[in-house]
Order: C-alpha cells, then sequence, then structure tokens
C-alpha cells in the first residue's frame, strides 16, 4: 500500500506558491540564445536541443521534478555512494563520503554533488552547471521518499525558490533507454531541413 499524499502543488517556497521571475540578465541570455538559433534551428546537430542529442535528459538533473513520461527512478547505494539512475539517460553519482564541493568546478552537464547525512534526510548540494544545461533532502518511510529541493541561482532568479513532492515506491525493473541506438529523430530533422534547403534553391 503506497503512503497517501494529497499534495496539490510542488512550489513550497517562496509563499505564493510561485517560480520567481527570471531576472533581467536571464532574460537578456534567454532571448540571446533564442535570437543565435532562429532561422538556423535544422544547420547541424549542435543546433538541437542537448535532450535531442542524447546528451543529458532532465529525469535526474537539480532540481528532479516529474516529467511528462518515464519519471521513474531507481536510488541505491554502496558505501561512500548514493546513486540515482532514471529511466532515461545517465545515472547521477553522488558522493557521501563526506568531501566539500571544490573551490573551482569543471562546467558539467548535470553539475558537481556532493552529500552528507543529516539523520534520516539526505541533503545534496549540486554546483558547477554547464551554462547551456538546462539549469535536497530526504525522508523515507516503507514506501515514500519525500524529495525537497532548493533552488539559490541569484543571476537567474529574483529569489531562491524550491518545492517537495513525493517518489512513491514501485515493484519492478527499471530497463535501458538506449537513446543514441535509436535516434532517427536527429537524422530526420536534419534530413527534412537539407530536402527543403534543396528544394528551396531549384524553385526559379
Amino acid at each position: 500500500m503506497h503512503s497517501l499524499n494529497l499534495r496539490t502543488s510542488i512550489v513550497t517556497q517562496p509563499k505564493n506558491g510561485r517560480i520567481p521571475p527570471l531576472t533581467a540578465a536571464a532574460t537578456a541570455r534567454q532571448a540571446e540564445r533564442a535570437a543565435a538559433r532562429r532561422g538556423k534551428e535544422f544547420d547541424g546537430p549542435e543546433m538541437r536541443s542537448l535532450t535531442e542529442r542524447c546528451i543529458i535528459w532532465s529525469s535526474t538533473q537539480a532540481p528532479i521534478l516529474p516529467r511528462g513520461y518515464n519519471s521513474n527512478l531507481q536510488i541505491f547505494q554502496s558505501p561512500g555512494y548514493v546513486v540515482i539512475q532514471g529511466e532515461m539517460g545517465d545515472p547521477r553519482i553522488v558522493p557521501t563520503d563526506g568531501r566539500k564541493l571544490p573551490d573551482k568546478l569543471l562546467p558539467q552537464w548535470n553539475g558537481t554533488s556532493v552529500g552528507r547525512w543529516d539523520g534520516d534526510t539526505l541533503v545534496v548540494e549540486t554546483a558547477g552547471f554547464h551554462p547551456e544545461s538546462a539549469w535536497r533532502n530526504a525522508s523515507i518511510d516503507e514506501d515514500t521518499l519525500e524529495y525537497a529541493f532548493t533552488v539559490t541561482d541569484p543571476d537567474t532568479w529574483a529569489e531562491p525558490w524550491g518545492g517537495v513532492y513525493p517518489l512513491t515506491k514501485l515493484d519492478g525493473l527499471l530497463y535501458e533507454y538506449a537513446c543514441t541506438e535509436g535516434n532517427y529523430g536527429m537524422a530526420n530533422i536534419l534530413s527534412g531541413a537539407r530536402t527543403a534547403e534543396k528544394e528551396s534553391a531549384a524553385k526559379p
């Protein structure tokens, strides 16, 4: 029997229950990136999204949020590490051996994470996200892990924001999602764009 949860909203801070607005700098970056891609969306793979290119999947990115599909997670631990494996994408490996975040971080698609146990709560700190990347705490009972997160980025959000939602235990296996092996979408998108260009060039 899964734990009953009547939560109607994920966002718990700020108190108005809304994700805060972007800063002026973040809005400018967003517009700049959109302008750089406008009219060039199909020039090559580097102009397509990171997900289409099978580079990153949002299922295990911080903060972890429920997605439209394939949102299952497998969480397990070994001495000194906790691993979060999403149904899609690469595993997120969080060391819990007492190390701290380095002063200088090499930008990573999913950032660099370190974790520590505070009683029954696993606290994970993640920083050093790659600029092109889309961008913790837990209490456990037998069937439910309560996932809480806070996002602090004064260069992007007007104020910190965060939320809580339950991860419910399911029985069954987590099957491999092999993105690159069947990524026909990327090839079809680009070949379609080349065909459209040829047809347009052939018109008198």
